[in-house]
């Protein structure tokens, strides 16, 4: 968060996201959002807004289905270390490989450090010989 970010309200005062001072502006000329909170200057003819409400409700369904996506980032964050070694998580390592069809699935991929990763290769955990820690699953939180 920067000192000009202009937090974003939903019209029922829900927060949505932060924006730069540019695009509260940009909304404000399109007359999409209202201030709510402003600063004591002026940018232009409007008060240099804090926090701005969104005239018309926004349906927020898509900011929750982005939590059921299985991607490298949230592999990661699920994983917290590597599921080898138990060292640091710096990349993701597909159990069965990608070159033998494995994909970015919950239930086939891990966190790894980067040693891990190169030592088990194009190879699967068993014919590397190497013991996973946790068994990979989808997170409970995300289950619907």
């Amino acid at each position: 968060m920067t000192a000009g970010d202009v937090l974003v309200l939903n019209a029922s005062y829900e927060p949505l996201q932060r924006v730069s001072l540019r695009h509260a502006i940009k909304m404000l000329v399109r007359e999409v959002a209202v201030i709510e909170e402003s600063h004591d200057e002026t940018f232009g003819p409007f008060p240099r807004p804090k926090v701005l409400r969104l005239v018309r409700y926004v349906v927020t369904r898509w900011m929750h289905r982005r939590a059921h996506l299985c991607t490298k980032t949230a592999i990661k964050a699920r994983d917290k270390a590597c599921a080898y070694c138990g060292g640091s998580a710096e990349t993701v390592d597909h159990i069965v490989p990608r070159s033998r069809g494995g994909e970015l699935t919950w239930e086939n991929a891990v966190a790894a450090c980067l040693r891990c990763n190169h030592k088990k290769g194009n190879r699967t955990p068993t014919e590397a010989g190497m013991a996973l820690l946790i068994t990979p699953a989808r997170p409970t939180a995300f289950v619907a």
